[in-house]
C-alpha cells in the first residue's frame, strides 16, 4: 500500500510538472519535428524578410517573390496591406510550398494604423500609461483586422539631441518614463498573443540609436558602459521584461562595432543578461550596410550578423544568398543557422499561425474594425491629453465661442500633415485639419477667417524635402509680402488670432535631422507681422522635436504645443482651444534656448565646478553668451487652472535596510476649473561610488482635481528605487544621503532629505 501511494504521489507530481511546461514543451516538440523535415535552404529561407515588392491583389502568384515563397525561401513579408493581398500570399506559402510553413506579415504600425494617434513623442506627454496602452491596443486591433500580425514598434530610443529627427518616434529623454511607456506599448500590442487582435511587437532600435553623434541620423554612437546601462538601455530591457516577441537591431555602430554585427549587444546583454527568448530582426538593409561600415563583403558580414545573434535579415538577402557558402567554408555552424530558424518558427507558433495561417485574414473584421467612430473618438480624446500648454499670459486661452477668429499659417488648413511622420496606413483625406476642427467645435456663431499667411519656408527646395510621402504643403508662389498681407488683413478683422505654425510632418522622423531647430524664417516673419497688429495671438505649435523658440516664448502671449495629433488632430486642437478639454500634457524633453546648448537634459551630472547662483560666473560650468537654463524644463506644462503644492513630508528622515519610505505632498487645485496634474517624484543620490545625476525621475501620478479640491499624493520609495549600475556594472544601491523631490516638473519641486543605510 505504501509503495502504491508513493507511486501515485510521484505520478501526480510528474503530471503537475508536465502540465506546467506543456505549452513550451508542445512548441519545442512541434518545431523540432518540423525542423527535422527541413532542408538547409528551407531553414535559411525562414531567416529571409523581403519587402512586399511587386505584389498586387490578384497577381501575387505571378510575382517574383511568389516563386521564392513556393520554394520555401521566404520567412515573412513586410509593408503589405489588406486582407485580400495577405490572404493571397499566405495561400501560396501554405498550399504551394513543400512544408506549408506560414509567413509572418509585418508593418510599421508606429502610432496607430488607419486611425492615427499622436506621434510617439507627443503621446509620451500624456504621462498616462492607460492611454498609451489603449492607443497600442486600438492600433493592434485595426492592423490585425487588415492582416498584419507583427509591428515594428515600439521605438524606445532615448534621445537628448533634438537635431535628431527620430526623436519624434521615441518617448523623450528619460529612461524611467521611457521604460514605463515601453511596457505599456508591448502590453497593448501583444496582449497574450492568443487573440485575433493580438500582434507581435518589435522593440527598436537596439541599441543607442538615439545617441547619434551631432544628431545626424545613422551616425556613430560612442559611450561608456555605465552611461549605457543607467541612461539608455533600461527601456529596451523593460520591453524584454514585458515579454516583447522581437527586437530590431539599430543601424549605428556602438563603440566601434555596428549593432547588427555586435555579439556583445545581441547575445551577451540581450539574451544572457536579460533573458530574451524571442527573435532579432535587422532594420531595413541592415546587413548590407555593414559593408560600407567597413566590415567586409556581403558573405563576410552576413556571417558576422548570424554569429552576433541576428535571426532575420530584412531586405538584404545576405543570409539567403551566402549562408550556405559560409557553412561549407566553416565560417558559420549548422547550430547557428538552426538556432535562428528555431526562433523565427517559435514566433509563428506563438502567434498561432501554424494552428490557423489565416488567423488575421477575416474580411468581416477588415470592414468593421478599422477607422471606426469609436476609434476616432478615442484618438481625439488621447490627442487632447497630449497637448502641452507652454504659455498663457493674460489667460487668452481658452477661447470664447462667438466673435471672429483669424486662423492663419501654412499648417492651418493642411490635412496631410496632421498625422505626423510614420503614418504609413493613414488616409490623409480623412484627417481633420485645424480649420475644419475649429469650424466643427466653434459652431455657426463663430466667424473664422482663414489665410495661409506664409509658406513653410522661403526655400522651395527645403519645402520639397519637408513635404515627402504625400504630405503636400500647397506652396503659394506669390511674393511673401503679399501672402503675409492676407494674414494681416484677416487679423485686423478678428478678435483673436490663431497662428498654426512650426514644422511639417516630415521635418522630423527618419533621415530628417536638422542643424537649425527653430521655426523657419518665413513663419517667424509671419508671426512678427501678426504680433504687430496688436491683436492677441495664440501660437498653435506643430513639431516633432523640441524647438528653439526663446523669441517666440518671449513675444507671444499664448503657445499651445500640439505635436502632430493624428487623424483627429483638428478636433482635438479645437477641444483644447475652446476649453472643452483642459490641457494636461507635460514635456518629456528639455527645450533649449539655442542649438548651442544641445544636448540639454534635466538629469545631467553636477560636475566639480557647478554653477551655483546667478549666471554668469567665471571658472564655473556655464556659457559666456547664454545661461544654462532651458526655455522649458523636462516635465513642464501649464493648465487652464493652477495647482499648488504643500511642503513635502517624509515618513522618516533616517532609514535602514529594506523598509519603505513614504513621501507625501498635498496638491490643491486653487484655480477656477477642474483639471489634471502630473505629480512627479525625483530623487538625487548625493554621494556615490560614481558621479550621480542631479535628479532622476522615479515615479509619477496623474490626478484629476475639481476646482478647489485638495488631495494628498503619496509615493512609496524602496531601496530598489535607489539602485544604479556602478563602475563594475553591478546593479545595486549604496548607503548615504538622498534628496527626495516632488513637483509639477523637474525644476519646480518641494524637497526633503533622508539618510538611508543598508
Amino acid at each position: 500500500m505504501k509503495a502504491a501511494m508513493t507511486f501515485l504521489v510521484c505520478l501526480l507530481i510528474g503530471v503537475a510538472v508536465r502540465s506546467q511546461v506543456t505549452p513550451d514543451a508542445k512548441m519545442n516538440s512541434f518545431v523540432t519535428a518540423l525542423m527535422g523535415r527541413m532542408t538547409l535552404d528551407e531553414k535559411i529561407g525562414q531567416l529571409n524578410l523581403p519587402g512586399a515588392g511587386d505584389i498586387t491583389t490578384g497577381q501575387a502568384g505571378n510575382s517574383d517573390i511568389a516563386k521564392k515563397i513556393e520554394q520555401g525561401l521566404v520567412g515573412g513579408l513586410f509593408n503589405i496591406k489588406s486582407v485580400a493581398k495577405i490572404k493571397e500570399v499566405q495561400r501560396i506559402a501554405v498550399e504551394k510550398s513543400r512544408l506549408k510553413i506560414p509567413l509572418i506579415f509585418g508593418m510599421d504600425v508606429i502610432h496607430g494604423y488607419e486611425t492615427v494617434f499622436p506621434i510617439p513623442l507627443g503621446l509620451s506627454c500624456s504621462w498616462d500609461m492607460a492611454e498609451v496602452e489603449k492607443s497600442a491596443r486600438v492600433a493592434a486591433t485595426e492592423a490585425s483586422a487588415d492582416g498584419i500580425c507583427w509591428t515594428f514598434s515600439p521605438m524606445v530610443d532615448i534621445a537628448r539631441d533634438p537635431r535628431w529627427g527620430r526623436i519624434a518616434e521615441g518617448n523623450g529623454e528619460d529612461a524611467y518614463l521611457g521604460s514605463q511607456i515601453a511596457k505599456a506599448m508591448v502590453r497593448g500590442y501583444q496582449g497574450d498573443l492568443s487573440g485575433k487582435s493580438d500582434i507581435m511587437a518589435c522593440v527598436k532600435h537596439y541599441a543607442l540609436y538615439g545617441a547619434a553623434e551631432a544628431g545626424r541620423d545613422y551616425n556613430t554612437t560612442d559611450m561608456s558602459p555605465v552611461r549605457m546601462f543607467n541612461e539608455y538601455l533600461p527601456p529596451y530591457q523593460a520591453a524584454v521584461d514585458a515579454g516583447v516577441g522581437s527586437v530590431m537591431a539599430s543601424f549605428n555602430d556602438v563603440n566601434g562595432v555596428p549593432a547588427t554585427a555586435n555579439r556583445w549587444l545581441m547575445t551577451d546583454v540581450l539574451r544572457k543578461r536579460w533573458g530574451f527568448k524571442g527573435f532579432v530582426v535587422t532594420d531595413y538593409t541592415g546587413i548590407m550596410e555593414l559593408t560600407p561600415h567597413g566590415l567586409g563583403d556581403l558573405q563576410t558580414v552576413s556571417a558576422l550578423a548570424l554569429k552576433a545573434g541576428i535571426d532575420m535579415d530584412m531586405v538584404s538577402e545576405g543570409f539567403l544568398t551566402t549562408l550556405k557558402k559560409s557553412l561549407q567554408a566553416g565560417k558559420v555552424t549548422q547550430a547557428e543557422i538552426d538556432q535562428a530558424c528555431r526562433r523565427v518558427l517559435e514566433a509563428k507558433y506563438r502567434l498561432g499561425l501554424f494552428a490557423d495561417p489565416y488567423k488575421y485574414c477575416d474580411e468581416h473584421r477588415a470592414s468593421t474594425e478599422i477607422f471606426t467612430d469609436a476609434n476616432r473618438n478615442t484618438a481625439r480624446q488621447i490627442a487632447a491629453d497630449c497637448f502641452v500648454l507652454l504659455k498663457n499670459k493674460g489667460n487668452i486661452l481658452p477661447l470664447k465661442k462667438g466673435g471672429t477668429i483669424a486662423l492663419v499659417g501654412p499648417l492651418a488648413d493642411n490635412k496631410e500633415n496632421m498625422p505626423g511622420t510614420w503614418s504609413v496606413a493613414a488616409n490623409f483625406e480623412k484627417s481633420i485639419s485645424v480649420l475644419q476642427g475649429l469650424k466643427d467645435v466653434a459652431g455657426e456663431g463663430t466667424k473664422i477667417i482663414y489665410a495661409q499667411g506664409s509658406n513653410l519656408d522661403y526655400d522651395s527646395l527645403f519645402e520639397q524635402r519637408a513635404g515627402m510621402f504625400g504630405k503636400n504643403l500647397h506652396r503659394d508662389h506669390r511674393p511673401a509680402a503679399e501672402i503675409i498681407q492676407d494674414a494681416v488683413s484677416a487679423a485686423n478683422q478678428a478678435d483673436v488670432v490663431v497662428a498654426a505654425l512650426g514644422e511639417s510632418a516630415e521635418m522630423s522622423g527618419e533621415s530628417s535631422s536638422r542643424s537649425n531647430i527653430g521655426i523657419p524664417e518665413a513663419q517667424q516673419d509671419l508671426l512678427k507681422a501678426l504680433l504687430a497688429t496688436g491683436k492677441p495671438v495664440v501660437l498653435v505649435l506643430f513639431t516633432g522635436r523640441p524647438l528653439t523658440i526663446k523669441w517666440e516664448n518671449d513675444a507671444t502671449p499664448a503657445i499651445l504645443n500640439v505635436w502632430f495629433g493624428g487623424s483627429e488632430a483638428g478636433h482635438a486642437i479645437a477641444d483644447v482651444l475652446f476649453g472643452k478639454v483642459n490641457p494636461s500634457g507635460k514635456l518629456t524633453t528639455t527645450w533649449p534656448q539655442n542649438v548651442g546648448q544641445v544636448p540639454l537634459y534635466y538629469n545631467h551630472k553636477n560636475t566639480g565646478r557647478p554653477l551655483e547662483g546667478a549666471w554668469f560666473q567665471k571658472f564655473r560650468s556655464n556659457y559666456l553668451d547664454v545661461s544654462n537654463d532651458p526655455v522649458y524644463p523636462f516635465g513642464y506644462g501649464l493648465s487652464y487652472t493652477h495647482f499648488s503644492y504643500s511642503d513635502l513630508s517624509l515618513s522618516s528622515a533616517s532609514m535602514k535596510g529594506d523598509q519603505p519610505l513614504t513621501a507625501t505632498v498635498t496638491v490643491t487645485n486653487d484655480g477656477p476649473v477642474d483639471g489634471k496634474e502630473v505629480v512627479q517624484l525625483y530623487i538625487r543620490d548625493l554621494v556615490g561610488s560614481i558621479t550621480r545625476p542631479v535628479s532622476e525621475l522615479k515615479g509619477f501620478q496623474k490626478i484629476d482635481l475639481k476646482a478647489g479640491e485638495s488631495r494628498k499624493v503619496s509615493f512609496v520609495i524602496k531601496p530598489a528605487d535607489l539602485k544604479f549600475y556602478n563602475a563594475d556594472l553591478k546593479y545595486d544601491w549604496e548607503s548615504g544621503d538622498f534628496v527626495i523631490m516632488v513637483g509639477g516638473n523637474s525644476r519646480d519641486v518641494r524637497s526633503a532629505k533622508v539618510n538611508w543605510t543598508k
